[in-house]
């Protein structure tokens, strides 16, 4: 992190405070159960009780990615679901409004935010049964959480176990009331195998409301913030090695959230913690400086060296933990390989949220170290995939980890159009192409010598047939060549198809014959492999010939 981005981060860890990430606590209460083909199930759940609530129940599935999969590997309990349940007891509804209540202060929320808490099943873990390390997917509209009430019965083992960012929480259950776990819908958990006797448990999704409102946050702090922002955008990079010249200023902020959120569970409405807040401090920042700012998932990559001693690295197995007075799992898992130096780390932004909430168009984007700011390292948080290397000779012990997390973009709306044209090539020519429909050709133009100094790093990074056929268009409108030139120099001739012809030929009538000759052995020089060579040439050079 550069010195510029660092005062930032610093100001930014300064606001909120890291909320817990889940919160369990018990209630007196008995909601009066009532299962349908059972009747009303009494606490504590007696063992015949809980061999009914097996009998009437079924397996549970899993979700994996965009499937449900019933695999008893990963996931082995009976399932129950919402509509087959219901609660006669008339205090149940506000013994569980105050619950959730508590829920949300425990969590960090705002004040006068309200959570509502919807059913979602009944889970019943008879001896054996188990659900491995997962994460919850989010089953409905703005789920922020989950709930999962452990209802009063007699059971040995089957610990309820909770971490986020190498942090976790414990809980057992109890023989005489129900207890409760929340937690953010980011945090990975698990169920171990149950020893004797049955857990039962209540789950229900955390949904938060489309409205929740922003934290406040004092003024001479924002003032501060806006300084230390603009600072960033003015202050040249430092040289990464000796003899290196200072960079240019970097064109944009990218700070990393701490929580984990999901392409449907990205918004500004439903950020957990202490990410609300600084993205509300953020955006408060973005009106004062004249800012455009946005949310996108990011997708991190680390490679790392690894220390010489350890043992076999198994990422998601823990420790057997027998002592029933320890609430928190370890902090370090023993069978993973000690970290040395980090190495190398990618970051690439996708999906991108407007400050209301829409789309942005944008390709992927990668993030240079220069406009990088964050107050959790991504090392701190938990991958979703590690991968070890032994040595390898002359290379290898080393830790490649990857990681899914969110982060809030902002840059000056003065350099808007270069920083969007840098990520998505092709929006750049479509606004391109948009001002010269409109008759503003003087603007197109100065938009297109904007482009040039990193159009020809752009375009390979794009879909370069796409692109070149939204580029041929606006060439052929240009009055000046050599612009022209600089515009179509990055594509090749593999790229060429049919439909692109009409423009061709109007190229040939603005700037010549010996002209677009030289165009075709530029397009023809840029390297292709001989198998697609042939291709276009079999396939596409025929019809383009004709055409």
């Amino acid at each position: 992190m550069s010195p510029a981005a660092r005062s930032v981060s610093q100001l930014l860890a300064s606001l909120g405070e890291d909320s817990a990430f889940a919160t369990r606590f018990a209630v007196k209460a008995d909601p009066r159960l009532h299962v349908e083909g059972i009747g009303e199930v009494p606490l504590p759940i007696a063992v015949h009780s809980a061999h009914q609530l097996c009998a009437a129940a079924q397996p549970a599935r899993h979700g994996y990615k965009d499937e449900t999969r019933l695999d008893p590997r990963v996931r082995d309990t009976w399932e129950i679901t919402a509509e087959r349940i219901r609660f006669d007891s008339p205090q149940w509804a506000s013994v569980l409004d105050r619950a959730v209540e508590r829920v949300g202060r425990d969590l960090g929320l705002p004040p006068g935010v309200r959570l509502a808490a919807e059913l979602h099943n009944l889970l019943v873990y008879a001896p054996g049964q188990f659900f491995t390390v997962h994460q919850d997917s989010e089953k409905a509209d703005g789920m922020l959480g989950t709930l999962v009430i452990t209802l009063p019965s007699s059971f040995t083992g089957g610990e309820f176990d909770v971490s986020h960012q190498g942090q976790s929480l414990r809980a057992r259950g109890s023989a005489k009331q129900p207890e409760m776990v929340a937690f953010y819908a980011d945090c990975h958990h698990e169920v171990h195998p149950v020893k004797a006797g049955y857990r039962v448990v209540l789950t229900y999704n955390l949904i938060a409301p489309d409205d929740m409102p922003h934290a406040d946050v004092p003024e001479e702090e924002l003032a501060a913030l806006a300084e230390a922002v603009r600072g960033l955008w003015q202050t040249p990079a430092v040289p990464r090695w000796s003899g290196d010249t200072a960079t240019e200023p970097p064109d944009r902020l990218v700070y990393l959230l701490d929580h984990q959120y999901t392409q449907s569970g990205l918004s500004w409405a439903r950020l957990k913690g202490a990410d609300a807040v600084r993205a509300s401090a953020l955006r408060r920042v973005a009106e004062r400086l004249d800012a455009e700012i946005f949310l996108a998932l990011a997708d991190v990559h680390e490679t790392w060296s690894a220390e010489d001693d350890y043992r076999e690295f198994r990422h998601w197995d823990y420790e057997e933990d027998d002592d029933e007075d320890d609430e928190d799992l370890p902090d370090h898992d023993v069978d993973e390989p000690i970290l040395g130096e980090l190495i190398d780390s990618e970051i690439e932004l996708r999906h991108w949220r407007t400050h209301d909430g829409s789309e942005l168009a944008s390709d992927a984007s990668g993030v240079a170290e220069s406009e990088l700011c964050f107050t959790r390292p991504s090392v701190d948080c938990t991958p979703f995939e590690s991968e070890h290397e032994g040595y390898m000779g002359n290379y290898g012990n080393t830790v490649d980890r990857w990681y899914h997390r969110a982060a809030v973009v902002m840059w000056p709306r003065e350099r808007a159009f270069v920083i969007r044209a840098r990520q998505s090539p092709h929006w750049a020519i479509e606004q391109v192409a948009g001002r010269l429909a409109a008759g503003d050709p003087a603007q197109a133009l100065e938009w297109v010598q904007r482009l040039l100094p990193f159009w020809s790093r752009a375009v390979p990074r794009a879909d370069g047939a796409a692109l070149l056929g939204a580029t041929l268009p606006v060439a052929t409108v240009l009055d000046d060549a050599h612009t022209a030139t600089v515009l179509l120099a990055p594509f090749s001739l593999q790229q060429l198809a049919p439909e692109m012809a009409p423009w061709l030929a109007r190229l040939l009538e603005r700037h010549g014959l010996a002209w677009c000759a030289e165009r075709l052995r530029q397009w023809a020089a840029v390297y292709q492999t001989p198998d697609a060579q042939l291709a276009w040439l079999a396939q596409t050079l025929p019809a383009l010939t004709d055409a």
